[in-house]
């Protein structure tokens, strides 16, 4: 039985629109899985370290048979082969890829928290999830649109004239 995650798609280095739309592709490839849809691609100002380029966000939400900690693995696999570096948090980064959402599962492990807990106070996320799933509630955080309407002083200006089909 397939389960839907929501993945987060962001990056500010090296093409970002060129890394996402690669990401894009390799979650379509994942193994026992199905990319079911994709928002537009967002620009936002960054958070936390400020001194670095606007990101490219997105969000994706994918039919899946991995479990949330193998589609963990399968997410860093990916950024790894795009160059992804930890230095510090917030840094600057060419693929960064989050589970924002496994189904409506609530999972804290060392390795993973779902649903992520920072999500619902960044309209970079907010607003790409909301063309996929309107209605959404985010399990212990709350609606889209009263998540969204508590962030609305964060800059988020879309790349794309309308959400791809």
């Amino acid at each position: 039985m397939s389960s839907t995650a929501y993945i987060g798609l962001g990056g500010n280095l090296q093409d970002p629109e060129g890394h996402l739309a690669q990401g894009f592709a390799e979650l379509a490839a994942l193994p026992h899985s199905r990319l079911t849809g994709r928002s537009r691609l967002y620009r936002s100002a960054p958070m936390g370290y400020l001194d670095q380029p606007d990101f490219v966000n997105a969000v994706a939400r994918i039919s899946t048979d991995l479990p949330p900690e193998a589609l963990l693995d399968a997410l860093l696999a990916i950024e790894a082969r795009h160059g992804r570096r930890r230095e510090f948090p917030n840094a600057p980064r060419t693929l960064d890829l989050d589970i924002l959402m496994y189904d409506a599962q609530q999972i804290a492990t060392p390795r993973l928290t779902l649903p992520h807990p920072r999500m619902g106070s960044r309209a970079f996320v907010l607003r790409p999830l909301q063309e996929l799933a309107p209605d959404l509630e985010i399990p212990g955080q709350g609606t889209l649109t009263t998540l969204l309407a508590q962030c609305a002083d964060q800059r988020v200006t879309p790349l794309e004239e309308d959400p791809p089909s």
